[in-house]
């Protein structure tokens, strides 16, 4: 299959011949589907807690804070030009020496331009690429006002003016303040102060692509001080890239590896699965983690931040119980009295689903079961309520050996042309904001290896486009879908008012990312 160049190839980037081979028969082979038992909901796989509960459950995290490592990490990578397709398209299609912009919006029915104009001075880079316009356009004074916003937008996007769809959201301005807008990557450092940092001292881990790391390092270095200053709290920041060693091939639609022009195999990212390997570098006790673009003003944050602290004092407290029966277990100091409590509470608090024999076992046998369920690493999730149409989020799945767990699904993994599956999908009452705690050591305080608990067959395959051929793109199991699927989860309702993610432009005009 592969000639000495290819293995070349292969092998400088770290990934094994059998397991290029693997890539190669699992899109041959097809996606595998989640299968649905039921979707998860309030009191059925979801936890709600009432004020009380969750003011002792925060405090239960505030007084054991100082005590832990903790980390927040953030996927980074990517840029933002998905953030600005529309404008793009607006580029493409509009002229202004031929149509004025509102005969453009009503032909086009173009709502997205529509509204980005009427808040165009809201938007927190319009100082910033107004005062470029004008220092780059010579006739700036003479420019008609649709002129004004066709330039506008190429200022924003051309790679010889501002280039704003090259950099990745977090070094994007993403708030306006009295004394300047700052970048989303500022605002998670602030916001690590709230509820991700101990002792005075914050983590935060990005991941980034290579070809940005560099901007990353000047942005911080142009606010690091100032912020440490004004939070009383000392940054440690660490940057990683996605491994050469998680890429992936691509099949043409004839099921042949697809090649670049120079007869090279073409590898590509693997999707946010891919960065299982960078998480699991990371030795902290306590690991957060947040999408770069889910983050709002100041004021706003200081609210919702309050709901990471719950996640993080839901996942103490499970897993102080859980160290506690471990190690009773590892001890054989267990009645049958405990294992019963212990099945209680794997039941009732850790969603976990005992297989059919378990009462058949004998003690020992109970005993070696327990250790396997318990011993594992755990996550925390918020799930938030669904707002329109449900799609993927928190559901019961059955995998090939019968075992029944709580799943975070993707809507690629539903075979939703299945009338049950369909069922279950339009009965989801929650969906996932990607907001989660995570417990990644043993009761011993020894890390687990996270690659051990990973679902192989809940990887996704695409159809994409590589020089306008059609290929089948292979991805990794998703970061918290399959590569999380063997953890013992822990889903928890939180408002909707801690979801805020920025997917056009468009969304930094809603109320959570303007200040008041």
């Amino acid at each position: 299959m592969f000639s000495d160049k290819d293995i070349q190839q292969i092998e400088s980037k770290s990934i094994t011949i059998d397991a290029v081979k693997a890539q190669v028969l699992r899109i041959k082979n097809g996606m595998s589907y989640s299968n649905l038992i039921a979707a998860a909901t309030t009191g059925e796989g979801i936890e709600e807690y009432n004020d009380t509960e969750t003011k002792a459950l925060i405090k239960f995290y505030q007084a054991k804070q100082n005590e832990l490592s903790t980390v927040k990490f953030v996927p980074a990578s990517g840029a933002a030009s998905r953030m600005f397709k529309f404008l793009f398209q607006f580029l493409n299609n509009f002229d202004a020496s031929k149509e004025s912009l509102n005969d453009y919006i009503e032909k086009a029915n173009d709502v997205l331009i529509k509204t980005f104009v009427s808040g165009l001075e809201d938007f927190p880079f319009y100082e910033s690429v107004l005062s470029k316009l004008k220092a780059t356009h010579p006739n700036f004074n003479n420019l008609s006002t649709d002129e004004l916003y066709a330039e506008f937008v190429k200022t924003m996007l051309n790679e010889d003016a501002l280039n704003y769809s090259f950099f990745p959201k977090g070094l994007l301005p993403f708030h306006k303040y009295a004394d300047g807008s700052l970048t989303a990557f500022h605002e998670h450092l602030f916001e690590s102060t709230l509820y991700a940092s101990s002792n005075g001292y914050a983590n935060l881990h990005f991941t980034v692509s290579e070809k940005h790391q560099d901007y990353f390092n000047s942005e911080l270095n142009k606010f690091k001080s100032s912020l440490e200053e004004k939070t009383r709290t000392i940054f440690n920041i660490s940057f990683s890239y996605q491994k050469e060693a998680t890429e992936v091939l691509a099949l043409t639609t004839n099921n042949t590896i697809f090649r670049n022009d120079d007869d090279s195999i073409l590898f590509r990212p693997a999707g946010h699965g891919a960065l299982l390997e960078n998480l699991n570098d990371l030795n902290n006790d306590i690991i957060f983690i947040k999408n770069i673009d889910n983050i709002v003003v100041a004021d706003m944050n200081r609210k919702v931040s309050e709901y990471k602290k719950l996640l993080a004092g839901v996942l103490l407290e499970v897993q102080d119980q859980t160290f506690k029966f471990l190690k009773q277990l590892e001890n054989n100091s267990v009645s049958e009295d405990d294992l019963k409590g212990m099945v209680n509470f794997a039941s009732n608090k850790m969603n976990l689903v005992f297989d059919d024999n378990f009462e058949r076992l004998n003690s020992d046998e109970k005993i070696t079961y327990l250790k396997e369920k318990l011993n594992r690493p755990i996550r925390v999730c918020g799930m938030v309520k669904n707002e329109g149409e449900p799609g993927g989020g928190p559901f019961w799945v059955k995998d090939e050996n019968g075992n029944t767990s709580l799943q975070i699904v993707e809507f690629a993994q539903i075979d939703i042309d299945n009338s049950a599956q369909s069922d279950i999908v339009k009965n989801a009452t929650h969906f996932n904001p990607t907001d989660l705690v995570c417990g990644v050591k043993n009761y011993k305080g020894e890390k687990f290896n996270l690659m051990d608990f990973v679902d192989p067959e809940a990887a996704f395959i695409t159809m994409k486009t590589q020089n306008g051929i059609d290929i089948q793109a292979l991805e990794l199991p998703g970061l918290w879908n399959g590569s999380m699927a063997y953890w013992n989860s822990i889903f928890v309702e939180v408002p909707l008012e801690t979801f805020n993610p920025v997917k056009t432009v468009n969304d930094l005009l809603k109320p959570v990312h303007q200040v008041s």
